[in-house]
């Protein structure tokens, strides 16, 4: 498949800040974690672009946000389907900015099929059961996967948080980590949005072909949602990590689909929602 990039967009933004430190103010330059709208585009052969959503992030890995996000909401099925992932090209260049992408798919695209995917989605605070379904619909339970040990999950966090160069610089940004079961980092992306991260994690691996995911653990920085369960259950991630809680509409979801999930996790231990299986004992 083609990607073409036509520019760089920085995740870190400048800013004059009032610093109120001891009774004293100071003012002094500060960095923020980026923000901008992304819309993105899918078009099939001889398709119109056609839009599919509008979400905020944080500039960087646009390519792997638009393709995960697709995958992870079962509008294309795999790698084979993309052919081409660029900017938007159609826009004069005082509006693109480099905030539209477009993936040109292989085969027709059904714009229908993405209000029906985000109908399901939008369900989730109302009736679980339809949000549960519509994702049973879009992927089979996860495939057994590694057993983790128990010290090499707890120390994961850690092992995460060193590697958030942009958290660095702005103290702003959620992060998602792929590690193998011998707790080396394969894969971080850091966003505003947590599900974005994961969204371009999943991307990244989809763009490659290396689909799915079932010899990687998945951790978030943050709580485990619904959504992130289903992201992870689509891209094959039997263990979804989380250094807060899970919500109650999450563990449902991964135990009918057959994801370990962990919360709490830090150096010393964990708790264990779902198919404790995975974990080492």
């Amino acid at each position: 498949m083609l990607r073409v990039d036509a520019g760089v967009r920085r995740n870190v933004a400048s800013r004059r800040v009032l610093a109120v430190r001891g009774g004293t103010r100071v003012e002094r330059p500060d960095r923020l974690a980026a923000e901008e709208p992304m819309e993105i585009r899918a078009a099939g052969p001889g398709q119109e672009p056609q839009p599919v959503a509008v979400t905020m992030r944080t500039p960087g890995g646009d390519f792997e946000l638009a393709a995960g996000f697709l995958f992870t909401e079962g509008l294309i099925r795999g790698p084979a389907d993309v052919r081409r992932v660029s900017y938007c090209e159609d826009l004069a260049p005082q509006e693109r900015h480099y905030n539209v992408v477009t993936v040109e798919l292989a085969r027709p695209f059904d714009p229908s099929a993405a209000a029906r995917s985000f109908l399901a989605t939008s369900s989730c605070g109302i009736c679980g059961k339809a949000s549960l379904e519509a994702v049973e619909v879009r992927c089979a339970p996860v495939a057994p996967g590694p057993s983790v040990d128990p010290t090499v999950l707890g120390s994961l966090p850690e092992r995460l948080r060193r590697s958030q160069r942009v958290f660095d610089q702005t103290g702003g940004l959620h992060a998602a980590g792929l590690f193998a079961p011998d707790g080396e980092l394969v894969s971080l992306r850091e966003d505003v949005g947590r599900h974005n991260a994961v969204d371009k994690v999943v991307g990244e691996a989809l763009l490659a072909d290396r689909l799915p995911l079932a010899q990687r653990v998945l951790l978030v920085s943050g709580r485990a949602s619904f959504e992130i369960m289903q992201k992870a259950a689509v891209a094959g991630i039997g263990i979804v990590a989380a250094v807060s809680a899970p919500s109650s509409l999450a563990v449902d979801a991964a135990e009918r689909l057959g994801v370990t999930v962990l919360g709490f996790v830090r150096e010393g231990g964990f708790n264990v929602y779902s198919h404790p299986e995975r974990v080492a004992m």
